[in-house]
């Protein structure tokens, strides 16, 4: 789980005769994550695409513009099928006729009716005036102007205008028509003139006669017939869809696996007469190659292991022994040349190009979803530790322990149940699977918290009284507020701890004094300096450090260190800090005391950011309490330590001031005010859980995420791995010929 599977990288030899059967067979297979061939070596040359390459290519493109036209998706893909190169000829011409015609008649109708929209846009104005269109243009000396104005203002400003003898305007708000007979010796345009300062936004008259309003009458009766022959067309496409979306989708399947092959010799390097092809296969399937291609073509091709990838980053990648073979072309010696790539190897140029081994992560199912987690950063370089098997065991935990609420957890349970089923897409299935994890770990705290909803029914239920924990969000359990504050240190330490051991074992194997240095220097800082925090009485530190497991709230017998071990914890803070200063000057070249120094005090600053676990606990407790009190309203008891709040949810107010004495009540409840009262309290309870709901995921579960990427993923994870992309296709519509 912590490391990805095994890789080894193979070469396939061969002759030039037998190479199609090989595409065949690997592709078959889809095992093979191809390597790409640099040129490098001497007489080999990548190959050429085998014929048929560009063809396919060109009718691939042409079925995906065809699904595109037709809105083609795999809900409409049907029974998988046998597409045959004949089918790609004649149906594929046959539907793509069909398609282009109707799309070519469904552009045509749609540019129709949006060029009649447009000149309706135009002519509703001129429908408000009441004047019919021929009367709005074609004088000689009367000028016109219609627009968008204020009539009055429009008024005003023409009466002013020594230009103007006289006009007369139409229409009161929105558009007007402004008819305006100039003086003798006014210019041409002297209307326009007069208006330039109103603010009146001009219209062009439209190129029409007759009534505007029974103009817009024709042209709406126009956009109906469009409307009508467009829904006309858009059947048709529906049909043609339903018709022709299995055989798109199997021919483009086909047509994808056709080009694959095709193109699959650009990475091999080729001479006239042989091949050499390489790639990386999980190494506990390389009998499965080998077996497969000997049943293919028999000895025409040779498969060798050139190297079994080791996890560690710094040793040198390389043939293991490899047998130095020639391959036989045609069944004789070679004439060209050519070396088998196990030759190759044996010279020191031993593979294609310097690349790394893909990644396969290797965890089992339930620990799969949280691979999205560890895949949002980045993918684990082969040589890393896969962090996804702490994400399973302590995101979660974080996550639950901060909500901490059995009726939550259900909601977020059945959350992810609901997108893990629903959706045939493998990152919204692995949220679901992440859900269901957090669900039910907030759903296993609830009942250890004793709370659904935020009520603590389940105390009484459960536990017949108090619950074994509670959040400390009462005054009279504020010890416990206290208890996850440290709690929620100790878990940054040792989850930080984790990621140290996991870097210092990185790189131990390669250069031990390094990851003394690295790795080993800020276990000791940890180590050392949290010792001595939590020894006594050494120092002036919190009591309730000391208090909290040793009576307040639980009794776990420890009460602290002795001054002993505090003084051994300080001696071990200060090996790791000169180990670390050692590091900063070895691999700096400056020196390192200031900055060792400065540095070292992450010790303190990177645990204490696992605080907000606590804080986060009792701010959405705190939320909770709220909603649930507005309703049901909260009366508090002060026992002398503290005082405790209880919910009234089977009485009112009137009740707990004749029974409880020295109660005070906090806020009466809506539930107990009215029905106008209730019925306002079920909203407010309602969309406040709601609420409280989604920031659970927001906060508590951006804060639990945000630990594990800043402070626990920093300690030794760098990311960046290749995916595992084999040579081959996973068929869904189409079955072999």
């Amino acid at each position: 789980m912590l490391r990805p599977e095994q890789m080894s990288k193979v070469s396939v030899t061969g002759s030039r005769a037998v190479m199609d059967d090989v595409i065949e067979t690997v592709h078959e297979l889809n095992l093979v994550h191809l390597s790409d061939y640099d040129g490098s070596w001497s007489g080999f040359e990548p190959g050429n695409p085998i014929e048929g390459a560009e063809a396919a290519s060109e009718k691939l493109v042409t079925v995906r513009s065809l699904e595109s036209i037709l809105d083609v998706d795999d809900e409409d893909a049907g029974p998988s099928r046998i597409v045959t190169d004949d089918a790609l000829e004649d149906e594929l011409e046959s539907v793509r006729e069909e398609v282009n015609e109707l799309d070519d008649r469904r552009s045509e109708l749609e540019n129709d009716l949006r060029d009649v929209e447009e000149r309706i846009d135009s002519i509703t104005p001129y429908a408000d005036l009441g004047i019919d269109l021929d009367l709005l243009s074609g004088y000689q000396t009367l000028q016109v102007a219609v627009g968008e104005g204020d009539a009055e203002e429009i008024r005003a400003t023409l009466d002013d205008d020594s230009a103007i003898r006289a006009y007369e305007v139409f229409g009161e708000g929105g558009t007007v028509a402004v008819f305006a007979y100039p003086e003798d010796e006014a210019d041409a345009d002297a209307l326009d003139e007069a208006l330039v300062g109103v603010d009146f936004a001009r219209l062009d008259v439209p190129d029409a006669e007759g009534s505007p309003e029974e103009y817009v009458e024709e042209l709406e009766h126009e956009r109906q017939k469009l409307e009508s022959k467009l829904d006309g067309v858009e059947q048709e496409i529906e049909d043609l869809k339903l018709d022709a979306a299995g055989f798109l989708l199997a021919a483009e399947e086909k047509l994808s696996i056709d080009v694959q092959k095709a193109e699959a010799p650009l990475n091999f390097a080729t001479t006239e007469n042989a091949f050499v092809a390489e790639g990386w296969i999980p190494t506990e399937r390389y009998t499965e190659l080998a077996s497969a291609l000997g049943d293919a073509v028999g000895d025409h091709v040779e498969v060798d292991e050139l190297e079994r990838a080791s996890y560690d980053a710094h040793e040198a990648h390389g043939p293991e022994e490899p047998d130095v073979k020639d391959v036989e072309a045609d069944g004789g010696e070679r004439t060209d040349g050519s070396r088998a790539s196990s030759d190759l190897a044996s010279d020191g140029g031993t593979t294609m190009d310097d690349d790394q081994p893909p990644v396969v992560q290797d965890n089992p199912g339930a620990v799969k979803p949280f691979e999205l987690l560890v895949e949002t950063i980045n993918r684990p370089k082969y040589f890393e530790f896969d962090p996804t098997v702490v994400l399973f065991l302590t995101f979660p935990l974080f996550f639950g322990f901060m909500i901490g609420d059995l009726g939550y957890g259900l909601l977020y349970m059945a959350i992810g149940y609901w997108m893990y089923e629903s959706f045939d897409n493998p990152a919204i299935n692995s949220l679901g699977g992440i859900a269901l994890w957090a669900g039910g770990f907030t759903a296993l705290f609830g009942v250890l918290y004793g709370e659904f909803f935020g009520l603590h029914v389940l105390g009484e239920i459960v536990w017949a009284g108090h619950p074994p924990m509670e959040k400390g969000l009462q005054p009279v359990g504020e010890d416990f507020a206290l208890t996850w504050m440290v709690v929620s240190i100790l878990l940054g330490l040792v989850h930080m701890t984790v990621g140290y051991v996991f870097g210092f074992i990185e790189e131990v194997g390669h250069d031990p004094v390094e990851a003394v240095l690295e790795s080993g220097s800020w276990v000791l800082l940890f180590a050392g300096v949290w010792t001595w925090i939590f020894s006594k009485p050494v120092g002036q530190k919190p009591e309730f450090i000391f208090e909290i497991f040793a009576g307040h709230p639980f009794e776990f017998g420890f009460a602290g260190f002795s001054p002993a071990v505090g003084n051994l914890g300080l001696a071990v803070a200060a090996i790791g800090l000169v180990l670390y200063i050692a590091g900063e000057v070895k691999h700096l070249g400056r020196p390192g005391v200031l900055i060792g120094a400065l540095e070292s005090l992450s010790v303190l600053s990177d645990a204490l950011s696992y605080t907000r676990i606590a804080a986060v606990l009792l701010a959405k407790a705190g939320m909770a309490f709220v909603v649930n009190l507005l309703f049901f309203g909260v009366y508090a008891i002060d026992h002398g330590h503290g005082e405790e709040w209880h919910f009234m949810t089977s009485y009112g107010p009137e009740y707990v001031q004749s029974h409880y004495e020295g109660a005070s009540i906090m806020f009466p409840g809506l539930m107990h005010s009215g029905i106008g009262g209730i019925l306002g309290g079920i909203l407010v309870l309602v969309l406040g859980h709601l609420l409280v709901l989604a920031l659970g995921i927001t906060s508590a579960g951006l804060q639990a995420i945000r630990l594990e990427y800043v402070e626990f993923f920093g300690k030794f994870y760098e990311g960046g791995g290749k995916e595992y992309e084999p040579f081959g296709y996973d068929r869904q519509y189409t079955t072999q010929d």
